[in-house]
């Protein structure tokens, strides 16, 4: 009798088992999020509402940064457009992907492991808009929607009449239209706005729209466009493309108040065409089941150091905003900011952790997520910064940036290099270059070696 019972449970269990898959196996599963990537180009960190600027007319990127979570310190760790992509895609530092100028490609094997071929093979639709940036081969073969363009583009292209940042607008809307509400999507849009029209008669050309936006506004010079700031930097800084831009841009003040403002109207025109995807998100009714990620590929000079475009380790140069709106956030954990250094490496792997997919061990870059839900991980100290594009007009430049301390050193002369240090606490505008201070050698040694290190260990 005690064998038929102990016989009679032993069915019952494999019966209960049996049922239990078969309704785990039925039961439906959670679809992926939709992620949605904008990624401004040539932004600096402190040109949006959100991020403090008064001036800034960006009203729909600053409702959407209340409703998530704004990364106050976020970094590009090379500060020119094709390096700082490839790193985006990669997650990677320019060390490890080796992309340092603007022809060369991923391999197969390496976009094979990039953010949006990672998404496809987990079974997201991918599309791609704007300037890819990286390489001289478009990947358009690789997207299930292609609007991506070559080189920098053109706000105006032969015949054009509706601006590029307009008709980006549109294509996104396109995109979206096309989705179907039971497959995830990315979307990764990429602005050219505000980038220069380099050389061009008028180079940020904006939007007719915005013609008359900022007419009456007198925009701050900043003050480290002293003259004297420029007269301490290296003499091959000083004659370096950097200069030579700011000739153009930023040499009289009539010229800087006539750039910055174009820059501010491109800044608008980028915003209004965020609020038309937005407001298509809410009339699609998938608002509530799309991440949104803003940034920018790195930062940009208004004349500090009488210097003009981005490339070296000032704060100008490398800072950049950045934004997650997460939907499923409770109200509670909206609206905040994270001050912890986070980089452009790190959005890759924060993708791949929103749609369940594998962080691949070839990403130096950590999940944002963390952060996003309220946590405080463990993170970094310090980062690693390197610039060695058109080295020939452009000075090479590596150096570590912690919490506290920028160090900046010039790779001209490998054997006699020339070395910056600042302190962010007292000086976070990086006037006071510290690196022949008696007071600060200690630092000045900790950080040589830090750069030693890491140059070896992120290969």
């Amino acid at each position: 009798m005690a064998n038929c019972r102990i016989g009679a449970i032993a069915v019952g269990l494999a019966i209960f088992t049996l049922y239990a898959g078969t309704a785990h196996a039925d039961a439906p599963k959670k679809k992926q999020p939709n992620i949605i990537f904008l990624l401004a180009d040539d932004l600096r960190w402190n040109a949006v509402g959100f991020m403090g600027d008064k001036l800034a007319k960006t009203p729909n990127l600053d409702k959407l940064a209340k409703r998530g979570v704004v990364f106050r310190n976020h970094f590009v760790t090379t500060s020119i457009c094709a390096v700082s992509r490839a790193s985006i895609f990669a997650g990677q530092y320019a060390r490890r992907h080796k992309i340092n100028d603007f022809v060369t490609d991923f391999t197969p094997e390496a976009w094979a492991r990039t953010y949006p071929m990672l998404l496809k093979r987990a079974g997201y639709r991918i599309g791609f808009i704007g300037k890819f940036g990286v390489g001289a081969k478009m990947q358009a073969a690789s997207f299930d929607f292609w609007k991506g363009f070559p080189g920098q583009g053109a706000y105006f292209g032969k015949g054009e009449t509706v601006h590029l940042t307009h008709r980006m607008g549109d294509q996104a809307l396109e995109f979206l239209q096309g989705c179907k509400k039971d497959q995830p999507f990315c979307l990764s849009l990429s602005f050219k706005c505000p980038h220069a029209m380099d050389a061009a008669k008028r180079e940020y050309p904006p939007d007719p729209r915005d013609e008359n936006l900022f007419k009456d506004v007198t925009f701050p010079i900043p003050k480290t466009a002293d003259p004297k700031f420029f007269q301490a930097l290296p003499d091959f800084v000083q004659k370096s493309e950097s200069r030579k831009r700011w000739e153009r841009r930023f040499k009289t003040p009539e010229k800087f108040q006539e750039i910055v403002r174009d820059y501010y109207r491109l800044v608008t025109g980028m915003d209004r065409e965020i609020g038309r995807i937005l407001d298509e998100l809410d009339r699609l009714g998938i608002a509530d089941d799309t991440i949104i990620l803003f940034t920018s590929d790195n930062g940009y000079f208004f004349g500090e150091r009488g210097l003009a475009d981005k490339w070296y380790l000032y704060e100008e140069s490398v800072r950049v905003p950045m934004l997650v709106f997460d939907p499923s956030l409770p109200k509670e954990r909206r609206n905040r900011t994270v001050d912890a250094m986070t980089l452009n490496i790190d959005l890759a792997p924060t993708m791949l952790d929103y749609a369940g997919v594998a962080i691949p061990e070839s990403m130096q870059g950590k999940s944002l997520r963390p952060w996003v839900r309220g946590e405080s991980p463990k993170w970094r100290d310090d980062w690693f910064y390197e610039h060695h594009t058109a080295i020939k007009i452009i000075p090479e430049s590596e150096g570590v940036r912690t919490n506290r301390w920028t160090y900046l050193r010039w790779m001209k002369d490998a054997s006699k290099p020339v070395e910056e240090l600042y302190d962010l606490q007292t000086d976070p505008w990086q006037e006071r270059n510290l690196v022949a201070g008696a007071a600060h050698q200690d630092t000045l040694r900790h950080l040589r070696s830090r750069w030693e290190t890491l140059r070896k260990e992120l290969e």
